[in-house]
């Protein structure tokens, strides 16, 4: 998750507000009546609003955003937790919906451009992909301290030279406001006649990090090095809002500026990428092509040389008035036809056969296993004959759709050899597996019912051939 929200000013309720964002009032939402009611302000009430919120049971908190019922260019996002107060910010309406998600799994606020903060650590934007946890890492930011509204205000802050908004007249395009701290004394002073007011030393505002001082900050031309592009490719990245690019923890006589540690591990998930997968396996190669890739280039430009230039039969073609559509024809045919019987050296039977025969067998399994289960609970009778369920997910159903099509006599051998470890494993019958496998081909593969039937006939014992 690359936090890319930028609110455009805090809500009167808040009990964090964002430094340098002005205060407007959300005194028309009904904050204190709960998620629901939040939703319930914009979902389903006119053209162009919509409300939503959800539970987020980890914490026992709540997320909840919803167009704004005066200005409906903008929304309203709302995070609860019992402990740690409210977070009430207005954006864009197109906006809250993506802060509604960003929210999910932990965040209570960001701040410096997606550092984040769950209750407890300060956690660097999340860009390093996790697999196994399907998430992004949780890297922390280094001797990070919480800087609370009550750190903020010394006594010097005056809230008269400062003012609320209202959403009926703001204007997201002004200039944020030059006195700031003003408008957080004029905030705090509201925010302690709240009943139950979250005390000002728990009111989070801000974090301070040795990585966010200005000697660690870096600019467009030392991040694009870190990165190993251009600094005008950068700002094109930036400019487009692709590859990923951060958002700035800070912006310096307006050019903007990143942690390094950010910064670095923006360039270690450009490593990880796809894009960065490919570009360190093509390297070297003229058409930065991968080497698999490679390899089928070089075999088919060779064959191809082969059939075109040194049979004398084809090289004849290429004379003037030999050259007519039915001899290119001719030569585009035998091309292809090398092409197709090529296919076991573009992807070997013999490491596809038993790549196939593992997954279809590990997806028998896992069926079996839920069988098992459910009948060990008294949830279903025990049928030593319900083989139905003795099923395939879909990617694997069409990679054996695709190894029959292509490789018939090959796939017959592997299920041959999926019958036989089924009947050894669980008892199953092979005309069972046979009709378990003919029935998922039938629903996700390419080949047609009749087809398979015919197929199954010959390759699964015991079963007629017409």
């Amino acid at each position: 998750m690359v936090y890319s929200i930028r609110p455009l000013a805090n809500g009167t309720r808040t009990d964090h507000p964002v430094p340098g964002l002005p205060f407007v009032d959300d005194s028309h939402l009904p904050l204190d009546d709960g998620p629901e009611a939040i939703e319930a302000v914009g979902r389903n009430k006119g053209q162009g609003m919509w409300g939503r919120f959800d539970t987020d049971f980890a914490d026992n908190g709540w997320r909840a955003f919803t167009t704004d019922p005066i200005n409906h260019e903008l929304g309203w996002s709302v995070r609860y937790h019992p402990d740690h107060g409210r977070t009430v910010l207005l954006l864009s309406d197109g906006d809250a919906s993506s802060l509604h998600t960003d929210w999910s799994g932990g965040p209570l606020l960001f701040r410096a451009g997606g550092y984040w903060w769950d209750g407890i650590t300060w956690y660097r934007p999340g860009q390093i992909w996790d697999p196994v946890s399907e998430n992004y890492e949780r890297r922390k930011a280094r001797a990070a301290v919480t800087v609370s509204a009550a750190d903020m205000l010394d006594g010097r802050a005056e809230p008269a030279r400062a003012h609320v908004q209202k959403v009926a007249t703001f204007d997201p395009e002004a200039p944020a406001p030059d006195n700031w701290i003003d408008h957080l004394a004029r905030w705090a002073r509201q925010h302690q006649e709240q009943d139950d007011a979250l005390p000002l030393e728990h009111c989070v505002v801000d974090l301070a990090s040795p990585e966010l001082t200005g000697g660690q900050l870096l600019g467009v031309p030392e991040v694009a090095a870190l990165g190993d592009i251009t600094a005008s490719t950068l700002r094109a990245y930036i400019s487009r809002s692709s590859s990923d690019v951060p958002m700035p923890q800070a912006s310096v006589g307006g050019r903007a500026q990143w942690s390094r540690p950010v910064a670095e591990e923006w360039a270690e998930a450009r490593r990880r990428s796809a894009e960065g997968v490919r570009a360190a396996m093509s390297a070297g190669d003229r058409d930065d092509l991968s080497p698999g890739a490679a390899d089928v280039r070089d075999r088919f430009a060779a064959d191809f040389l082969g059939t075109l230039w040194e049979r004398p039969d084809v090289r004849k073609r290429w004379i003037l008035r030999q050259r007519n559509e039915a001899s290119v024809r001719e030569v585009a045919d035998s091309l292809a036809w090398s092409v197709a019987v090529s296919l076991d050296h573009i992807l070997p039977t013999n490491i596809l056969g038993p790549t196939i025969r593992h997954a279809v067998l590990d997806d028998f399994a896992y069926m079996i296993n839920l069988r098992d289960k459910r009948q060990k609970k008294g949830e279903e009778e025990p049928d030593k004959e319900s083989w139905w369920d003795l099923n395939l997910t879909v990617p694997v159903a069409k990679m054996l759709d695709w190894f029959i099509r292509h490789h018939p006599d090959s796939a017959q051998w592997y299920i041959g050899e999926i019958m036989r470890e089924a009947h050894s494993r669980w008892g199953t019958p092979a005309q069972a597996t046979g009709r378990a496998l003919r029935g998922a081909l039938v629903m996700d593969g390419e080949l047609n019912e009749e087809t398979l039937r015919e197929y199954f006939a010959r390759v699964t014992p015991g079963e007629p051939t017409s």
